[in-house]
């Protein structure tokens, strides 16, 4: 995952900001269903990037840890959180092999797969806990250069949720953006 930091931290040199300051269209869309879903309000932003995500959900109320493998977006997560004045936990960590303690009331996986995770995912979901995933999907007209083994193949979601412990509330598949996506909502049991 060296090689995953090194690029990160190259995307997040720049002066702009690599994502929007503002959530995922999908996690705003979301955020009332979810809220109205979970009891609680500890939520896991994994592979934040920047911490767009992060924040909103500070902004909403939640108590949230944010992680990711490259150090420059923490800090630029970190230096926005002051500016609005809220608390989220960053933490500097590789995916592949950090585990924080504890359940989650809602886990939230943007623009990341790494299907080791997902397993895992599911089980440090509270009961009643939520899952809100999007990225990208291998389908025709995708842009860019991409990995295959970091790419949603089509169905792929509802296999890797469908036998969890807990219910598929929406997924869905988006192939008209320039970026084509899965999505998936799911909640334990």
């Amino acid at each position: 995952m060296e090689a995953d930091r090194i690029k990160w931290n190259e995307r997040y040199a720049a002066d702009e900001y690599f994502f929007s300051l503002g959530p995922s269209k999908f996690l705003a869309q979301s955020m009332e269903r979810v809220s109205s879903l979970v009891v609680g309000r500890r939520a896991l932003d994994l592979a934040c990037g920047e911490g767009r995500n992060a924040l909103y959900l500070a902004q909403n109320g939640y108590q949230v840890t944010a992680v990711d493998i490259a150090e420059r977006g923490l800090k630029r997560g970190e230096k926005r959180a002051a500016e609005l004045g809220v608390s989220v936990e960053f933490v500097h960590a590789d995916l592949e092999t950090w585990r924080p303690e504890g359940l989650f009331d809602l886990i939230l996986n943007f623009n990341f797969l790494l299907r080791p995770l997902i397993p895992w995912i599911v089980e440090s979901l509270a009961p009643g806990g939520v899952v809100v995933m999007e990225t990208i999907l291998d389908a025709p007209g995708l842009h860019g250069e991409h990995r295959k083994d970091y790419l949603l193949q089509p169905g792929e979601l509802e296999r890797l949720f469908g036998g969890g412990e807990g219910k598929i509330l929406l997924l869905e598949e988006d192939t008209t953006q320039e970026t084509p996506v899965a999505r998936v909502m799911f909640q334990k049991q």
